[in-house]
C-alpha cells in the first residue's frame, strides 16, 4: 500500500471476554462510509478523518448494500467514535478485527497502528498509547482488489493448462463471490497488564480418565501463581504452579471422564487464574472438550471409534450482509443441518467466524477447518509471496481455532491448480508447519485432482471434490456414478487412506422440474446426490461425504451462473429447502439410525 510505513498486526488468539478483570467494548453498528475509487484518501489524510460520508453498518460486506457497488473491490474508508469507558487508564488495551477483507489499514485518533493482509481471520494491535479519556476515532481503510499475488489470488494470467478456464466479473480463480468489507464485530477490550495472553489445550483419553493438558502464556511480568481448574459433568479438579516466566504447563485428570463426541457434545469449563499474594489479578475460561482424533488404516477415529462424516461444504453468505456475521443465521443453518441428518461441514474455502464455531463444540458438529487458500496457482512470479500468506494463514488459523473440540481436521487449501512443478513441495512445507504448530490433528487438502496431486502422498487422508454428472458426463447420471466408483477405487488404490468427498452436486433453478430429470432441475439434483450417496455408501474406505452446497450462494459474473448465483445448494439463499434436502433427510436419518443400532448391538 503506497504511502504508509508497513507496520504489521499481530495473531489474535483468545477470543476476548468480560468478567471481574477484563472488558470488552463492542464497536459494531453503524459506521461512516466512504468509496475511495481514485485512492486519494491516503494523500488526503483520511486517516485522521474524512468527509463526507454515509452510513454502512458493521459487520456487512459493503457490496449489497449500496447499488452501485456490487462489483466494487477498490479503496474505501470507514470511521466511527467512541468514548473509552470509565476504568480503563492503565490498562492493556487491545483493538481487535475478526475478519476484513482484503487489506486493511487502521488508525485510532490520527495515528496509524498498522496493517493486515487477507480476510475470515482475527488480528489486533495495541491501542493503549493512543487512546484519549475522551472521544476517540477509529478509522480503517479497506481495499479488496483482486491480484495474481494474493491469496485468494484473482486476475490470473490465462494459461491453457490451468484448471479455471472461464473468465468471471469481478474475475475470481474461485466460485464464490469476493465480498469486501467488515465482516466480523470489531472491540475494544482492557486486562490487566500482567495477563494471560494465551492458552493452548490438548486433550487424550486413558480408558475412563481424561488428560487435559494446558500451556498458559502471560505478558512478562513478577512472580506470581498460576491455578487452572476444570468443572463440569459432576467433577471439579484443579492445579497450581508458581510461574516466573511467561509460560506455564500444566496437567489437569479427570477420572470418568466425559468425552467430547457428536452424539453427546460434552464440555468443561476450564478457568485460568494468575494471582499475587492471595488476590487473582487476571481470570480467563473457555470450554473444553475432551477428544481424540485418529487416522488408523481406512477409517478416520474420534475418541477411538471410526465416525462417517454426513454434511455439507457451506458458505458464509446471506442476502444484504453478504459475508458479514448473521447471528440468526448462524442458527438457522445449524438447525437445518441438523434437520437434513448432517453431522459435520468444511468451512470452505475459508475459516468461519468464531461465533458460529463456538455453535459448533456446544452442537457436536465435526469441522474440517480450511485457510482462505482456495484457487491457488504455482506460476513461479509471486508463488514466494502466496507460500508466505499461506503460511501466515495456518499460523492465524491454529492459533484461533486450536482449542476447540469440533476441528477435526486441518485443510490447507480447496482445489489448488497443482499440476505445475514445485506445488509438491509448497504443500509439504504448509503440511510440516501445521504438524509443528498442532500435531493433535490430521491435515489434508481438497482436490479437484487425483493423479496430480502428489500432496497426498503425505497427507494424512484423502479429501476429493467430484462432480461426474455435472461437469462431466452432463445429463448422464448412471455413466458418472460408474465414474466415480472407478475414480475412489483408483485414488484408494494408491494411496491406501481414508477417502473423504468433500465436493458433489448439482445446480438446481428453484421450483424447474423435469420428468425424467433433466440438468438444472429439482429432480436432477436429488437423483445426483443421491446417487452419489449410495456409491459413497458402499465403500468402506470412504470416511465421509460432503454435499455441495448447504445453500445457494452469491458468485461473479459468469456464463454458467444464472443471475450470479452458484445454484447448488439444497437450499435457496434464503433458507427454503430444494427436493434434495428432503431426499438426503431420508437417506442420513436412516443411515444415522442404523449405525446406532450397530453400536448398541
Amino acid at each position: 500500500m503506497s504511502g504508509l510505513q508497513r507496520t504489521g498486526s499481530q495473531i489474535a488468539s483468545l477470543y476476548p471476554c468480560s468478567n471481574a478483570s477484563r472488558q470488552v467494548l463492542n464497536l459494531s453498528g453503524f459506521w461512516d462510509f466512504r468509496f475511495d475509487p481514485g485512492d486519494a484518501g491516503l494523500d488526503a489524510g483520511w486517516g485522521a478523518g474524512f468527509a463526507p460520508q454515509r452510513p454502512i453498518a458493521v459487520p456487512a460486506s459493503w457490496n449489497e448494500q449500496f447499488e452501485e457497488a456490487l462489483d466494487y473491490l477498490g479503496p474505501a474508508w470507514y470511521q466511527t467514535r467512541f468514548i473509552l469507558p470509565w476504568g480503563w487508564s492503565g490498562k492493556r488495551v487491545r483493538l481487535r478485527f475478526g475478519s476484513v477483507n482484503y487489506l486493511a489499514a487502521v488508525w485510532l485518533n490520527g495515528a496509524h497502528l498498522g496493517e493486515h493482509e487477507g480476510g475470515h481471520l482475527p488480528f489486533e494491535f495495541d491501542a493503549a498509547p493512543y487512546l484519549r479519556a475522551g472521544e476517540n476515532l477509529l478509522v480503517v481503510r479497506v481495499e479488496g482488489e483482486l491480484a495474481p499475488d494474493r491469496v485468494p489470488p484473482g486476475r490470473i494470467p490465462p494459461d491453457p493448462r490451468d484448471d479455471f478456464p472461464h473468465r468471471n466479473h469481478p474475475d475470481t480463480s474461485f466460485d464464490f463471490f469476493p465480498f469486501c468489507g467488515i465482516h466480523r464485530p470489531v472491540v475494544l477490550y482492557a486486562t490487566p497488564r500482567d495477563a494471560i495472553t494465551d492458552l493452548t489445550v490438548r486433550t487424550e483419553l486413558e480408558g475412563t480418565t481424561g488428560l487435559v493438558r494446558v500451556r498458559l502464556d502471560r505478558t512478562p511480568g513478577d512472580g506470581a501463581t498460576a491455578r487452572l481448574s476444570l468443572k463440569g459433568h459432576g467433577a471439579e479438579v484443579a492445579e497450581e504452579v508458581s510461574l516466573s516466566g511467561e509460560t506455564a504447563e500444566i496437567e489437569l485428570t479427570l477420572p470418568d471422564v466425559a468425552p467430547w463426541s457428536p452424539e453427546a457434545p460434552n464440555l468443561y469449563e476450564l478457568a485460568a487464574e494468575l494471582s499475587r499474594g492471595g488476590e487473582v489479578f487476571d481470570r480467563y475460561s473457555l470450554p473444553v472438550g475432551v477428544r481424540t482424533v485418529t487416522v488408523e488404516g481406512d477409517a478416520l477415529l474420534i475418541n477411538g471409534e471410526p465416525v462417517k462424516l454426513r454434511g455439507f461444504g457451506r458458505h458464509e453468505d446471506f442476502p444484504v450482509a453478504g459475508r458479514g456475521l448473521v447471528p440468526p443465521a448462524v442458527v438457522k443453518d445449524y438447525a437445518l443441518m441438523r434437520w437434513v441428518g448432517a453431522n459435520s461441514f468444511r468451512t470452505s474455502h475459508y475459516p468461519y467466524s468464531e461465533e458460529a464455531m463456538d455453535l459448533a463444540d456446544r452442537l457436536g458438529f465435526l469441522v474440517i477447518d480450511e485457510t482462505p487458500a482456495v484457487g491457488l496457482f504455482f506460476a513461479e512470479e509471486g508463488l514466494g509471496r502466496r507460500l508466505q500468506l499461506c503460511r501466515q494463514y495456518v499460523r492465524e488459523l491454529v492459533a484461533r481455532d486450536k482449542n476447540r473440540p469440533a476441528v477435526i481436521l486441518w485443510s490447507l487449501a480447496n482445489e489448488p491448480h497443482s499440476k505445475r512443478p514445485g506445488a509438491k513441495e509448497f504443500f509439504r512445507e504448509l503440511y510440516g508447519l501445521t504438524k509443528s504448530l498442532d500435531p493433535t490433528r490430521p491435515v489434508t487438502l481438497a482436490s479437484m485432482h487425483e493423479e496430480a496431486d502428489e500432496a497426498f502422498e503425505f497427507c494424512d487422508l484423502i479429501c476429493l471434490n467430484r462432480y461426474f454428472g455435472w461437469y462431466t458426463e452432463p445429463g448422464m447420471l448412471e455413466e458418472g456414478f460408474a465414474r466415480l466408483s472407478e475414480d475412489l477405487d483408483a485414488a484408494h488404490a494408491r494411496y491406501h487412506k481414508p477417502v473423504i468427498v468433500t465436493e458433489f452436486g448439482a445446480d438446481a433453478l428453484p421450483g424447474c422440474h423435469s420428468h425424467p430429470p433433466e440438468m438444472f432441475t429439482e429432480e436432477y439434483q436429488a437423483e445426483m446426490i443421491s446417487g452419489y450417496v449410495r456409491v459413497l455408501e458402499e465403500k468402506p474406505y470412504v470416511a465421509g461425504q460432503h454435499v455441495w452446497n448447504l445453500c445457494d450462494f452469491k458468485t461473479a459474473q459468469e456464463a454458467r451462473r444464472v443471475g450470479g448465483m452458484n445454484l447448488k445448494g439444497v437450499f435457496t439463499r434464503d433458507r427454503r429447502p430444494k427436493l434434495a434436502a428432503h431426499r438426503l433427510r431420508q437417506f442420513w436419518n436412516a443411515r444415522h439410525d442404523e449405525d446406532t443400532r450397530k453400536e448398541r448391538a
